[in-house]
């Protein structure tokens, strides 16, 4: 087999892991907080589950896989400085912590699939003993494809729910309005909504709610919610809110202004995205529909040329 061979097998290897893992991060369940699935485990059940059937009721991906791996990750964070386990912390967060990684396996995972990535093409190379100069390139190549696949996916996932969070904001104004209107209190208003829904703001608003109940400050949940999600709108919200507190503004009229101008702004972000719809289809139609066509159409006239006595002449 050439090299050409088997550079194209283990690209499509790699392809083929970089689209399982996408699928199953995808697919991976939405982070759940344990204390509330025990305390309604305990409001269904007469006698309390010990400890062992706690245990043995969770998944084999969270009783084996995680806790492993997690244990990986917690020895590697000694040898990574504390800014990036920071930084890395952070995203996880704004992206709702998908599969409940800590942030030391979270870069731990980014070495490792490094290293198989690289590790798998150079000892393909190896053994078939083949151009040690291309093959140490392409590895390398592999490994920066393995090392930042995982902030790659990171990434999509942040913009995935800061979109997802940015959509679901007027509905959830509007439902704030009408509750604070109807003579509920604001944080009474924010358990409307996060009992009427099921998407991620509704989720953080029940966060904030809980944090509340626990001692701290709604002026302090609801900024460490701005951060923790991202979004220049909703930060924007939560500074109207708490300014509205502290100078005594009537929050009904705070939250209707608010509401107004987060349905101005996505439908201005709606437009935006229509104007872009042209030029993202431009290089579609150039590589894909007019190669096409032209083929459609001329084939016929190009296979009568080819049969013509003129076919004679030019040949």
């Amino acid at each position: 087999m050439s090299t050409l061979g088997i550079i194209i097998i283990v690209v499509l290897a790699a392809l083929v892991l970089a689209v399982i893992l996408v699928i199953v991060g995808m697919r991976a369940p939405e982070p759940t907080d344990p204390v509330q699935e025990r305390l309604a485990e305990l409001s269904v059940r007469e006698e309390a589950m010990t400890l062992e059937e706690i245990e043995l009721s969770l998944a084999f991906y969270q009783r084996i896989i995680l806790p492993f791996f997690n244990r990986i990750g917690r020895f590697s964070s000694r040898f990574t400085p504390q800014a990036t386990l920071q930084s890395a912390r952070k995203k996880l967060e704004m992206a709702g912590n998908p599969m409940q990684m800590d942030p030391a396996f979270f870069l731990a995972m980014r070495s490792v699939l490094a290293v198989v990535f690289g590790g798998l093409l150079f000892a393909v190379f190896a053994l078939t003993k083949r151009n040690w100069a291309q093959g140490l390139a392409v590895s390398a190549l592999f490994v920066a494809i393995g090392f930042y696949f995982p902030d790659l996916w990171l990434t999509s996932r942040i913009r995935q729910r800061q979109k997802g969070i940015f959509r679901a904001m007027p509905d959830a104004l509007d439902l704030l309005t009408i509750c604070v209107e109807a003579g509920l209190g604001f944080d009474g208003a924010m358990a409307k909504v996060h009992e009427k829904w099921d998407n991620d703001l509704a989720l953080e608003l029940g966060r904030v709610i809980q944090e509340i109940r626990l001692g701290k400050l709604r002026r302090d949940a609801l900024r460490d919610m701005a951060d923790r999600l991202g979004v220049a709108e909703l930060t924007s919200f939560v500074a109207a809110v708490i300014q509205s507190e502290q100078l005594g503004v009537s929050m009904a009229k705070v939250l209707r202004i608010q509401s107004d101008q987060m349905r101005v702004r996505r439908r201005q972000m709606a437009e935006e995205e229509a104007h872009k719809a042209p030029i993202k289809m431009v290089f579609p139609i150039a590589l894909l529909i007019f190669p096409s066509i032209l083929i459609i159409l001329l084939g016929p006239a190009a296979m009568l040329l080819l049969r013509s006595p003129m076919a004679g002449i030019m040949r």
